[in-house]
């Protein structure tokens, strides 16, 4: 498998896979529509793209410009989406469009010119709600929170008699809880995916990425990764928003160690037909990592704040268990929070950011899906 086709490729996570893959060898070409939101209203080929990339401006719900980047290729990564929980529950014909819709027309292009692998890029959102155990030991994979205990300002996952739950590392044995289009339709992509490969003989491996950071995310983009919204808001001289109270828990992997487990997907043979969770192994509240970048960019004196609202789509805890992946795929992450958050300082001193974070939480709040 030599000649790879990336959707996607021009973003944040695809472009670092290009880089990890052209590094190894490989001939790497690009499908990505240069969309606005991520790319800014005048995109062109993005500088940081790897020069050696051949990058096809495309829309992945074109048919025709689908079959023509699939030519000669041997293998695909699957990332073109639109990304954001929030948005995705006002903007839903458009989420369900390219997600849905984009991942079908790719499928339908692929039966017509198959390929040796196909690598989808799923999401830990499919998850909803991690994994939790009571004081006795019990594991509860369906805990939720009822609307009547959000509007009270009782954040944390219990049991029925009001007992705190315990949250644990998530399997990707645990059912999927679909609680944002967004999450429905990453769910979608994976399953189609699976679906058709095993139809057409593509082995297909399907990623569920965690929150994922580092150098070249879209930092105008409201919906991007919660790292990149809070550098935005630094960048400006404003404090990071978060919901809730900020002790919600995630699991923050570094991108490079993300380009390096989508490199295995793709030679692992065994890895043909399975899911696995691509995380770094350890659990942060966002409120910890909103302090530990403004620590590591010199901006101590701005504080973030907790709104102590909640967001429609929003889950309390989920963080990885992330030993199939490296019992199948043999990834280890590499990248240590600290190293990578200097990394991603420095890369912010040269970057401009336009802060749209207040136009993006008065959408939420106007449509009332903020409590």
């Amino acid at each position: 498998m030599k000649n790879i086709l990336i959707t996607g490729g021009a973003g944040f996570i695809g472009s670092h896979l290009c880089d990890e893959l052209i590094s190894q060898g490989y001939s790497v070409r690009v499908l990505d529509n240069l969309l606005a939101q991520v790319h800014g209203a005048d995109a062109t080929r993005p500088e940081y793209l790897n020069p050696e990339a051949e990058l096809v401006v495309g829309d992945v719900r074109d048919k025709n410009i689908v079959l023509q980047a699939l030519e000669g290729i041997d293998a695909v990564y699957h990332f073109a989406a639109r990304v954001g929980v929030g948005q995705s529950m006002y903007e839903v014909n458009e989420y369900t469009d390219v997600n849905n819709r984009g991942t079908a027309v790719l499928l339908e292009a692929l039966i017509q010119k198959p390929v040796k692998r196909l690598v989808v890029a799923s999401s830990m959102s499919i998850y909803g709600e991690g994994v939790y155990t009571t004081e006795a030991g019990d594991v509860v994979e369906d805990a939720t929170r009822p609307l009547e205990q959000l509007k009270s300002a009782h954040w944390e996952l219990q049991t029925a008699d009001g007992v705190a739950l315990n949250p644990i590392p998530t399997p990707e044995t645990k059912k999927p809880s679909l609680a944002s289009v967004y999450a429905l339709s990453k769910y979608d992509q994976e399953v189609m995916s699976l679906i058709c490969g095993k139809a057409y003989n593509i082995p297909t491996v399907a990623l569920r990425f965690f929150n994922v950071y580092g150098t070249r995310q879209a930092l105008s983009n409201p919906y991007t990764g919660v790292l990149a919204i809070f550098a935005s808001r630094y960048l400006n001289n404003k404090a990071p928003i978060i919901f809730e109270d900020g002790e919600q828990k995630r699991d923050f992997v570094h991108v490079k160690d993300v380009a390096k487990a989508c490199r295995l997907a793709l030679e692992v043979e065994e890895a043909a037909y399975e899911v696995f969770n691509i995380g770094s192994g350890n659990s942060y509240t966002v409120s910890e990592i909103a302090r530990k970048l403004s620590s590591t960019m010199g901006v101590q004196h701005i504080q973030p704040v907790a709104t102590g609202e909640y967001r429609v789509g929003d889950i309390r805890h989920c963080f990885g268990d992330i030993s199939k992946a490296k019992r199948i795929l043999g990834f280890e992450p590499e990248v240590q929070m600290e190293d990578g958050l200097q990394e991603l300082a420095v890369w912010l001193e040269e970057q401009v950011a336009v802060d749209n974070v207040e136009q993006a939480k008065e959408e939420l709040a106007a449509r009332g899906l903020t409590v």
